[in-house]
């Protein structure tokens, strides 16, 4: 009976937890994430168009979320929206001309460089740049 209990408890607790995370991306060429949930406190660094974030609480209209590195802040609403976003996170991520190794890379970027995701192929993701350069990533070097 306590193992029971013991489980109940703990799904009730790790529930509403999970299902408040929400994934959005920032929707404007610079956003500013700040320490606290006002513009009266500083903001601790700068993020570009379609960086995805996971917000973790809501206070009004400021959004506390985690990145793909675990930092926190806090982004105003008026500054995301619910764009499907990815993030690399590997040193070296080629971005080819098509889904899959065989087809060219149309360019390489490093680790932090935001997408929008356009469409996904299987273990692929066609993603495009806030600049327009569009290609193909696999999934194992985003987040």
């Amino acid at each position: 009976m306590k193992k029971y209990l013991f489980s109940i408890i703990c799904f009730l607790i790790l529930v509403p937890t999970a299902a408040m995370a929400e994934r959005y991306a920032v929707s404007v060429p610079k956003a500013n994430i700040r320490s606290g949930p006002a513009t009266k406190y500083d903001w601790v660094w700068q993020v570009g168009k379609f960086y995805p974030i996971e917000v973790k609480k809501k206070k009004g209209n400021w959004y506390y979320f985690q990145d793909y590195e675990g930092d926190a802040g806090w982004i105003h609403n008026s500054l995301i929206d619910k764009i499907q976003s990815i993030i690399t996170t590997k040193e070296t991520c080629n971005i080819r001309t098509g889904p899959g190794t065989k087809n060219q890379i149309a360019f390489s970027v490093g680790p932090g460089i935001s997408f929008r995701v356009v469409t996904r192929k299987g273990n692929w993701i066609h993603v495009e740049h806030a600049d327009g350069d569009k290609g193909w990533i696999h999934k194992s070097l985003i987040w």
